[in-house]
Parts: structure tokens; sequence; C-alpha cells
């Protein structure tokens, strides 16, 4: 039990700051979850466009980037931006700060090389031939939103995501750029 114990004090602020990350991750999930719809929506209900349909072609053969890679990356901004304000002022609120863009450039970095994985996830849960595919008999495009394919890929690649997202937060953005920050203010 006292190794239990030393483990535990030895990681007890990784462990808060895990729990504090994945609180503003969860509501980032339902920013970004929102923002996903409301794109989705607006394209459905006033450009009569849905998310298969195809946003840029890539050549013949039927590739294309769809109009759900859009919604997410959109909503991937939001979410991000929303994400980012809060882990910096409570998360990872000790230390000196390092200015607003220092910090947020390599969040939104890591976030964004984060999505581009989360992407290819999406893609392989939306793409009728791939194995990954979201093809169960609950999946019913056009029904209600609970039920819509696109919705539940979206949901499982950002909870895919989010711990390579918070671990190299932690150890870079919030961790070494404010380190540096702080020795060029000391030098």
């Amino acid at each position: 039990m006292n190794r239990l114990a030393a483990l535990f004090k030895r990681y007890r602020n990784s462990l808060q700051e895990f729990v504090k990350f994945g609180l503003i991750g969860g509501s980032g999930v339902l920013v970004n979850m929102a923002v996903f719809a409301a794109c989705n929506n607006v394209a459905i209900h006033f450009f009569n466009s849905h998310e298969y349909d195809a946003l840029i072609s890539l050549g013949t053969g039927g590739y294309a980037v769809r109009n759900y890679v859009a919604y997410n990356v959109v909503a991937f901004v939001v979410a991000n931006l929303f994400n980012f304000v809060l882990n910096r002022y409570w998360t990872f609120k000790h230390g000196g700060r390092a200015p607003f863009l220092k910090e947020y450039v390599p969040f939104l970095a890591v976030g964004f090389a984060a999505n581009l994985v989360g992407i290819v996830i999406l893609q392989l849960l939306m793409n009728r031939n791939s194995q990954l595919y979201l093809g169960w008999d609950f999946f019913v495009d056009g029904a209600p939103f609970w039920r819509r394919r696109v919705y539940w890929a979206q949901l499982i690649q950002i909870i895919l995501v989010m711990p390579v997202n918070f671990v190299v937060n932690k150890l870079w953005t919030f961790r070494a750029v404010r380190r540096r920050h702080a020795e060029k203010i000391s030098a």
C-alpha cells in the first residue's frame, strides 16, 4: 500500500491536471459537437447540401473531400480556442505564463496535428468501403440526430485523440513554452 500511496503523492498534481483537462475537454466536446451540428444543419437547410456531398473533388474515381471534413475543421477551431482559454486559466494556471499567442500557437499546432489524425479516423468511420465504417443498423442517416452516423463518427474520433492531446500539451505547451519564456525574462 505504501507504493500506491507514494505513486499517488508523486503524480497527484498530474492526475488533478488530467481531471481538469478532461472536464474542459468534455465541455469542449460539447462545443465541438454543437458547432459541427450547426454547420451540418446550416448546410442542409440553407444550401441543400449534405455531409456526404463532395466539397472538393479529387479527380475521377469518386474521391473527394466531403462536407463533414469542413464541418470538422470549423468545429475544431472553435473548440480548440475554447479549450485553450479554459486550460490556460484553470488547468495549467500555475507558473509564469507566456504571452497568449506564444502559448496558443503551440496549443493550436498540437490540436491541429491531433485533428489531422482525427480526420483520418472520421474518414474511416464514414467511408462505406472502410472496415471501420459505422454500418450498424442503429445508424440511419436522415434519422434523429442521436442516430446520425456523422455525429457518432465525430464523437468517436474526438475521444480517440484526446489522451495524446493532453500529454503533448502538458509537456510542451504549458511546460516547455512557459519555461522558455521564464528563462528569457530572467536572462
